[in-house]
């Protein structure tokens, strides 16, 4: 006998719903599929086996996080295909700064009214961003909160697991005077600083979906543009250079997330004429009359990670990564101090 029950369809919540979102969701999942993953989607928890080839002293690394109020663009754009993207990238994008690879992501969806179209769409993202990265969506958790949430509104969240060998963990102790810091192109906005850029563009009182020639597109197009996910070309760079230090740039921007990655003693000297910044910065410092250096205080700028590596092996570091798909550039140095971002 299936489960069924009237009285909690009543009170909002329709669980042959959550069966029917289920049953749409597992193609995508079965995308992310690898040689770890063990259970099927369903159970009361993810099952993936390890694969120690290589590895010495395995260290685990966990990563989560949110997509946050970039959220609300989906809601306004009615496309929820991209987000579960911007939820995979801001948990892998932080493992790898550790030198590790994802191997799993598990997701967590609450939303006012389970429409299970919707919920695939969001999970097709999810799958996606799985896929980009190399970890195996192995479970997650979907909940219908009637009264909580708007019926036509959710939250997006998950986590994710790496492994990495322990002699192998990036040690930014080696950092010294004269190292380069390279940039690593972001996508756009990613998924940080919206509860600024909502304000600044008022989204839902203005037209967020007509053309902006700066853009090439509509605001609510460029703002929905998925996060970068970085795994696959790090992996590749520490293979061959002697990576030294990685940063996420997400909220915070230059100014907070690059000196995480610096040890105290040192600062980073950035080139401002270097840095490659995305028309949507200028386009949101321009209609909100924000202060440049509130801009490099808040938003990615255009660089979604910055890599440390010795003066001697940053040409090659920049040859890896851009015959991996990026296109980084030098964008600085490390200079002694404990300024933390010197951007000149």
């Amino acid at each position: 006998m299936k489960s069924f029950s009237e009285s909690y369809k009543d009170a909002g919540v329709d669980i042959t719903a959550g069966y029917k979102a289920v049953e749409l969701m597992k193609a995508h999942i079965a995308k992310t599929m690898t040689s770890g993953a063990m259970s099927d989607i369903g159970g009361f928890g993810g099952l993936f086996e390890l694969d120690m080839t290589g590895i010495t002293k395995p260290v685990l690394v966990s990563g989560t996080d949110g997509v946050g109020t970039k959220l609300k663009m989906a809601f306004l754009m009615d496309k929820h295909d991209t987000v579960g993207i911007d939820c995979v990238a801001m948990c892998v994008n932080d493992i790898i700064c550790c030198g590790a690879k994802p191997l799993f992501f598990l997701d967590y969806i609450a939303v006012g009214k389970n429409y299970p179209e919707k919920v695939a769409q969001i999970v097709s993202g999810v799958a996606e961003g799985c896929v980009q990265s190399g970890a195996a969506l192995i479970g997650g958790e979907t909940a219908e909160m009637p009264g909580f949430y708007p019926v036509d509104e959710y939250d997006l969240a998950g986590f994710s697991v790496g492994i990495v060998d322990k002699d192998k963990v990036l040690n930014n102790k080696t950092i010294k005077e004269g190292d380069v810091i390279i940039a690593i192109p972001s996508s756009g906005v990613h998924s940080n600083g919206f509860s600024l850029v909502r304000k600044v563009f008022d989204v839902e009182n203005n037209d967020i979906k007509a053309y902006v020639p700066e853009l090439s597109g509509s605001i609510g197009e460029t703002l929905l543009t998925p996060t970068k996910i970085y795994v696959k070309p790090m992996l590749k760079l520490f293979d061959e250079v002697t990576v030294k230090a990685v940063s996420h740039i997400t909220g915070g921007g230059f100014y907070e997330n690059i000196p995480r990655s610096i040890p105290k003693g040192f600062s980073a000297k950035i080139e401002r004429q270097a840095v490659k910044v995305l028309p949507i910065f200028d386009v949101i410092a321009k209609t909100g009359n924000i202060p440049e250096r509130d801009m490099f205080n808040t938003f990615n700028m255009g660089v979604g990670m910055s890599v440390v590596v010795s003066k001697e092996q940053a040409d090659k570091a920049v040859e890896i990564l851009n015959a991996n798909g990026e296109n980084a550039y030098i964008m600085g140095e490390i200079v002694c101090g404990d300024e933390g971002v010197i951007l000149c």
